[in-house]
């Protein structure tokens, strides 16, 4: 996988042979996606030098332009605004300036960009600001305008590249409202994805009739939320049910694939996802042969993922931006306190951590909440005893989440645990099995890293005191033995719980699916919403402690105890090993 993927090959014959080729032109199309603030080979966070980031894409796209001129087209497929420091310091510390993400797309002269719904979550102030610097065209075709009814983004653009006329469609995962507060996207809404490819693949034909359409999509292959009439990740459905696309760029799910979908007129697309972090692009060729008369008679596609890790670093880009990375510099090395032991987002998969429950802590203190939930953002984070610097915010909160304190009853909150040690514990059938639900198919998966699901959504709960049995299947696993203080616990009770933004507006199923509350009573439940984001609240506890103990609360544990103690030792070493595996 060092320099690429997949190879795919597929050829169109769109006009009968016999036809004379007047001419052959070649266009080469570079895509990313879910860059997430990594602009620069310099990680803010954690302090060290970053492999992949933009700073080496550009290299790669400066020697292809000197090659290919104007019929390089280079696309972005959303989610830029949210990851690493450079972007909340950009986004929140001096809005004023222009936002960098923007002046990286402007710099590296993006032909399109679609948004990501990470993009959206930093709020209209953000989002409409940065859509207003980026020069290219900002596409979402299936984001309408609740006022108007028009596309509140361009909903396509047309380029003209070598003399080939090419239409570049951007949609976007409809199910956003399932993630964030209504405020954040207000003036909005999202239109099922098949059925806005559909509409606007007809307009293009019949009003642009390109000779190449791409489809620049924000939502992963498959699966994810599938709720209300809308699929989270539907790249694959509309690739195969909406007819005329002939390269894909997509995005959204962190998993690099390169894929050929037959589409319902027995026609092959190509389809390309560069994964997340700018560690890979995807490289697509073009080719097209035309008649004396100009008209198509054939495309070729071709298209591969490459691995941008050992590309060089383009030292113009470099001095280009000294001064936004120096401004950055200054503000994530700031020392806001110290802790007295290190901690660890690892140790939250296996117990009560002391990583889970400081953020767990916070949020009781800041709501004044009976219960909270949690997971860790970070699959393998660590901060080590001594100085705490603004950088290690970003391990300790990876977004910029508010925090809801909510209302649900005893038997919504066992419910809601249930689901989730459901995503992530195994049924171990005896001591010899696996405590964890491994599928290692998904160990490079940046999303998964090794797990079967998503580890962001393994919540674990403070507030009360619980088992969690390992031989029990799921659904059956979570015994609440009593409030941490020693109360009873009564699943008929409504307890107030603290919970992030994210989470509070149904991210990841565990309140609907999982608590089986339904996703328009979600908003009756809310009782406040935290002013700040959940980090402001982290630096601020950080500060006023001037030296931070973080303890586990201790007040969850498998059992039993005989079987999970040896394989929580054997898991670990298959997730992590010696060595500390990179997020």
């Amino acid at each position: 996988m060092k320099k690429t993927i997949l190879t795919l090959l597929t050829f169109i014959t769109l006009q009968p042979t016999v036809m004379a080729q007047h001419d052959t032109i070649q266009l080469r199309v570079i895509g990313t996606s879910d860059v997430h603030g990594c602009f620069f080979p310099y990680d803010f966070i954690n302090r060290k030098p970053l492999k992949g980031s933009l700073a080496r894409v550009v290299s790669y796209v400066d020697s292809l332009r000197n090659t290919y001129g104007d019929r390089l087209i280079l696309l972005d497929n959303g989610d830029i605004l949210q990851g690493q420091p450079s972007c909340y310091y950009a986004n929140y510390v001096k809005p004023e300036r222009p936002n960098v993400a923007a002046k990286v797309v402007n710099y590296m002269k993006y032909d399109a960009q679609t948004v990501g719904n990470h993009d959206i979550e930093t709020g209209h102030a953000v989002y409409d600001k940065w859509t207003s610097e980026v020069k290219c065209p900002m596409l979402g075709a299936n984001v309408i305008d609740v006022n108007t009814q028009k596309p509140y983004l361009q909903p396509y653009t047309i380029l003209h590249k070598g003399g080939i006329k090419v239409a570049v469609l951007g949609l976007i995962t409809p199910t956003i409202p399932f993630w964030l507060t209504e405020s954040i996207w207000s003036g909005m809404a999202f239109e099922d994805m098949v059925v806005s490819a559909r509409r606007w693949m007809d307009v293009i034909r019949r009003d642009e009739k390109p000779d190449v359409v791409i489809g620049l999509f924000h939502s992963g292959w498959n699966g994810g939320i599938v709720a209300d009439g809308q699929i989270e990740n539907a790249t694959e459905t509309v690739a195969g049910q909406v007819p005329g696309f002939d390269l894909i760029v997509y995005g959204h799910d962190h998993i690099s694939n390169a894929a050929e979908c037959i589409n319902a007129h027995g026609q092959s697309v190509v389809c390309l996802n560069p994964s997340a972090n700018a560690r890979m692009i995807t490289d697509a060729t073009i080719t097209v042969t035309t008649d004396d008369r100009g008209n198509v008679t054939g495309k070729k596609v071709e298209g591969r993922v490459v691995n941008t890790d050992d590309l060089p670093v383009s030292e113009h880009f470099m001095k280009h931006f000294t001064p936004d990375i120096d401004s950055v510099r200054t503000f994530v090395d700031r020392k806001i306190g110290e802790f007295d032991t290190a901690i660890s987002s690892r140790d939250s998969y296996f117990g009560s951590s002391a990583f889970n429950d400081f953020i767990h802590n916070i949020q009781l203190k800041v709501t004044h909440a009976d219960v909270s939930f949690n997971a860790p953002l970070n699959f393998n984070a660590r901060i080590d005893a001594g100085p705490v610097y603004v950088g290690d915010l970003f391990k300790l909160y990876r977004y910029e989440n508010t925090i809801y304190t909510m209302r649900l009853t005893g038997k919504e909150i066992r419910q809601y645990l249930e689901m989730s040690y459901g995503l992530w514990v195994n049924t171990m059938k005896s001591k010899d099995d696996h405590i964890i639900l491994l599928d290692l198919k998904t160990y490079n998966d940046k999303q998964r890293m090794g797990f079967k699901n998503l580890s962001f959504n393994f919540d674990s709960a403070a507030g009360i005191d619980y088992l969690v049995d390992v031989t029990k299947p799921a659904g059956q696993r979570i015994t609440i033995l009593h409030m941490s203080n020693g109360e009873p616990f009564d699943e008929k009770k409504d307890y107030k719980v603290a919970i992030n933004s994210y989470r509070g507006n149904g991210g990841g199923e565990l309140l609907t699916l999982g608590a089986g509350i339904g996703k328009a009573e979600l908003r009756k439940r809310i009782i406040a919403e935290t002013p700040r984001d959940q980090r402001h609240y982290i630096m601020k506890e950080i500060e006023d402690a001037k030296v931070v103990s973080p303890k586990a609360n201790d007040n969850w544990r498998f059992v039993p105890e005989e079987w999970a103690i040896p394989a929580i030792e054997r898991d670990k070493q298959i997730l992590f090993g010696n060595q500390q595996r990179e997020e």
